[in-house]
Parts: structure tokens; sequence; C-alpha cells
């Protein structure tokens, strides 16, 4: 069986193949906005700070 693959995803393919040095570009956008070190005292404080949601946030009673 066949695996579904979308317009985007055969495209992306095409273009990555036939522009190799993409690669390099793709990496450093990644590193700029999702690879970033992480500051565990920085998480800890949000961790304390958080305030519990309700259940169902548009409820108008208390």
């Amino acid at each position: 069986m066949a695996m579904y693959e979308s317009e985007h995803t055969k495209f992306m393919r095409e273009w990555m193949a036939k522009h190799p040095e993409q690669v390099e570009e793709q990496k450093k956008g990644r590193a700029l906005w999702w690879d970033r070190p992480q500051d565990e005292e920085t998480n800890r404080q949000y961790a304390v700070g958080r305030v519990a949601q309700k259940p169902y946030p548009y409820s108008t009673e208390g």
C-alpha cells in the first residue's frame, strides 16, 4: 500500500533535490527559531508561576 504524500511535500522533495545548497540554509533557520539552549531556571520560574486553567475557559460561572 502506498502512503499518501501531499503536493507540498512532493514539491519540497523536488526543490531540495534540485537545490542542495538550501540544506545549510534550512539548518540555519531551524537553529534560529527552534534549536535553542534551554535555561532551566527560567523554565522553573515559568512552572511555578503557571495558573491552572478552568476546564472550560469560556464559562461565565465562578
